[in-house]
């Protein structure tokens, strides 16, 4: 009762934000550092703290106990300039080999992020911030071997990187729509017989966007002159309590960028056997919602210093 009483709170909160939203109308540019646009991607969290709205996000992974396939949404909402929080939720179907499907939530996430350092003329910026899962707010049809720890709250401090590589030279050229983003996290639970974990996870971009506006339009045709294709990498190392490897995937995909959605597509491949026997995919819509509703999103709620926000 207690942790069903937080998610009504948590979304009463969320209609809240958006409702504070409309006293302001700056519209500001997500996830740009200097001419560069930095992708939020599937697997590595953008290091922008801005209003996003990813919905759907599928994510299909034959795991080897059960194949599962988790659907994803998350809403990001800019507080006070450059501090953004997001709520998010996942619902998990498992089917066990031998045994019947499960379908449940997991745990409802929150994020706090801050954009503590940029550079925008070398394209780099460096955030800080720190994911909150509550336990027992999931499902309990989902308690079992693959979610033992879903009672227990989990703390993961971030930090998130995005950088660019616009001042190769002009022998190198083609290699400036290159960027690389990361997230390097640390997982605490509060009271849990689990392992501490590294998490740690990358993107290696290139925009055929920033190709053909920023270095030489080559004339690639559409859609393909909007994708970005991408390699991403998520691994999780545990650090105490556990004999446990390194478990994780390589993510070769790409990211097509419209005018007011983004969508990617990527496959899953396993590194090692504890990390699953088959390769799976990722499918995800990231949805503009600054550039579709401006007067709404685009801003922070509070401490906006845009002198011209009543036009």
């Amino acid at each position: 009762m207690y942790y069903f009483q937080i998610r009504q709170i948590a979304m009463a909160a969320l209609a809240v934000a958006l409702a504070f939203a409309t006293w302001t109308t700056r519209i500001q540019a997500h996830g740009l550092e200097g001419d560069r646009f930095f992708p939020p991607t599937p697997l590595t969290d953008d290091p922008f703290a801005v209003d996003e709205l990813s919905l759907p996000e599928l994510q299909y992974n034959p795991a080897s106990a059960s194949h599962e396939i988790d659907v994803n949404a998350s809403f990001s909402k800019e507080i006070f300039p450059k501090f953004a929080l997001t709520v998010s939720e996942t619902y998990i179907n498992l089917n066990p080999k031998g045994g019947p499907a499960q379908d449940g939530w997991s745990n409802v996430g929150f994020n706090a992020k801050y954009q503590l350092w940029e550079i925008p003329e070398h394209e780099f910026i460096l955030s800080i911030g720190s994911d909150v899962e509550l336990g027992g707010t999931g499902s309990k049809a989902i308690q079992n071997s693959q979610y033992p720890y879903n009672y227990y709250t989990t703390y993961t401090p971030n930090l998130y990187l995005g950088k660019g590589f616009n001042e190769l030279p002009d022998e190198l050229k083609f290699f400036r729509p290159l960027a690389v983003t990361s997230v390097t996290g640390y997982d605490l639970y509060s009271g849990a017989p689990a392992s501490n974990a590294l998490e740690w996870s990358g993107s290696l971009q290139y925009s055929i966007p920033y190709l053909q506006q920023d270095v030489e339009d080559v004339g690639i045709p559409r859609p393909f002159k909007d994708m970005i294709p991408l390699v991403e990498f998520q691994m999780t190392t545990p650090t105490n309590r556990s004999a446990t490897p390194t478990t994780g995937t390589i993510d070769p995909g790409v990211l097509w960028e419209g005018k007011y959605c983004q969508i990617s597509l990527e496959a899953s491949i396993p590194i090692n056997s504890q990390s699953g026997p088959a390769v799976g995919g990722l499918f995800q819509v990231q949805i503009f919602i600054d550039d579709l509703f401006p007067k709404l999103f685009g801003h922070p709620l509070f401490f906006n210093d845009d002198t011209e926000s009543n036009k």
